[in-house]
């Protein structure tokens, strides 16, 4: 039996904060898109189950939609069950001046019916799958598409727009954590199997470290398994303009190729020399943006074959304003690095509106597609096996 330790929770949102009135339209039956109304509906049920058990059972109380944070000293990381989702990053400058390097919204509501992809866990797919569609043991599959003719992040209901349940949690002392469990389901999205999914965040420092523990465990039939964190960064404080200045080394020495729709249609992996995707030495991101395209966009999609193997460094980003500092290291074969590029006027945290380039993601996984290019490691995790993902972000300032 698992034992929750600290507080439970954080108080919970109430239903009015978490779901918005709906935008005025000409016509009712336009308030929401079916997709809306359904993950609304599941949300509502979840919260009314857990406030009709309200002081009966601990394990009803971590079922809720809340927010959560880790607190040690001056470092401050703030997530939510909704999504298993990034909320905050909150540190100093080197003035000591705090301020908060990730992008996102106020509320959890906003968070329903986001498609930027503030922060989530998506999974059980992430990234592109090509039309939807794949082969696994013989039998094909067919994904929700939710990228014009492919599937992108788990589809139309990926982990990101689940209900996780929180299974331990510690708010403050050495080492703060807090641990997130979903099960998804056999058939979930079209895909096979029934499949443990477990996240937990943990702060620990000095240094400020921020480590990111992903796994999962495929109980009755093989299945792909390819999560990442989708967090938008912005050293200099979310809202405080673009990342354009933000000095980018990536320990990647190759890159697959990627078509306009983002995926690796051609199996080519190929160097970064010689192109604006090289950033093995030190270069501002805005240095060569404007030769790249992510997509139908001008701005970084691309995804880096991550040099060596095993836990090792996949990236250093520092801002030359604030000073801080950020150093990711995981053990994943690529990295995505997305440049928000299609951020425009988008309503953010505090007030702020995020424009092109406000944030950058490091997005840290397996082959992009793989479930479609046998030439590719594979992603797929048979019955009884246990898939691990782990990332640590080392903040500095």
């Amino acid at each position: 039996m698992t034992i929750t330790r600290g507080r439970a929770r954080q108080p919970h949102a109430c239903i009015a904060d978490l779901f918005p009135s709906p935008p005025p339209t000409a016509s009712a039956s336009r308030r929401w898109s079916p997709m809306a109304r359904r993950e609304l509906f599941l949300a509502l049920l979840c919260i009314a189950a857990s406030a009709l058990a309200t002081g009966a059972d601990a394990a009803d109380a971590r079922k809720m939609v809340g927010v959560y944070e880790l607190r040690k000293g001056d470092f401050s990381v703030k997530v939510t069950n909704w999504g298993a989702r990034l909320m905050s990053v909150v540190f100093p400058d080197s003035k000591g001046n705090l301020a908060d390097v990730v992008l996102g919204r106020d509320t959890i509501a906003e968070y329903v019916n986001d498609t930027s992809y503030f922060g989530p866990i998506t999974g059980r797919i992430a990234q592109r799958v090509a039309r939807g569609r794949f082969v696994l043991d013989g039998k094909v599959y067919h994904m929700y598409k939710n990228d014009g003719n492919n599937s992108i992040h788990g589809g139309g209901r990926g982990f990101s727009k689940s209900i996780w349940t929180v299974k331990e949690y510690v708010g403050g002392g050495e080492s703060p954590f807090i641990t997130f469990y979903y099960r998804s389901f056999d058939g979930e999205q079209g895909l096979p199997g029934n499949v443990d999914a477990y996240v937990t965040y943990r702060v620990s420092g000095p240094p400020y470290s921020l480590g990111v523990h992903m796994n999962a465990t495929a109980l009755d039939k093989a299945t792909p398994v390819n999560f990442l964190l989708h967090a938008y960064w912005n050293l200099g404080g979310h809202g405080s303009g673009d990342v354009l200045g933000h000095a980018l080394r990536l320990f990647a020495s190759r890159h697959a190729v990627l078509d306009e729709e983002l995926l690796p249609s051609s199996g080519r992996v190929e160097p970064v020399a010689g192109t604006p995707l090289d950033f093995r030495a030190p270069t501002a991101i805005g240095a060569r943006i404007r030769g790249v395209m992510g997509g139908r966009i001008v701005g970084y999609d691309a995804n880096y074959i991550v040099d060596g193997e095993g836990m090792r460094p996949v990236a250093q980003v520092r801002d030359p304003a604030s000073g801080r500092g950020l150093e990711l290291w995981a053990n994943q074969p690529t990295m995505q690095l997305y440049t928000g590029n299609w951020l425009n006027r988008t309503a953010g945290k505090d007030g702020k509106v995020y424009d092109q380039y406000g944030g950058f993601c490091l997005e840290t996984m397996g082959y992009v597609d793989a479930v479609n290019h046998p030439e590719f490691p594979s992603q797929t995790l048979r019955p009884g096996h246990v898939y691990n993902h782990d990332m640590v972000f080392k903040f500095s300032f």
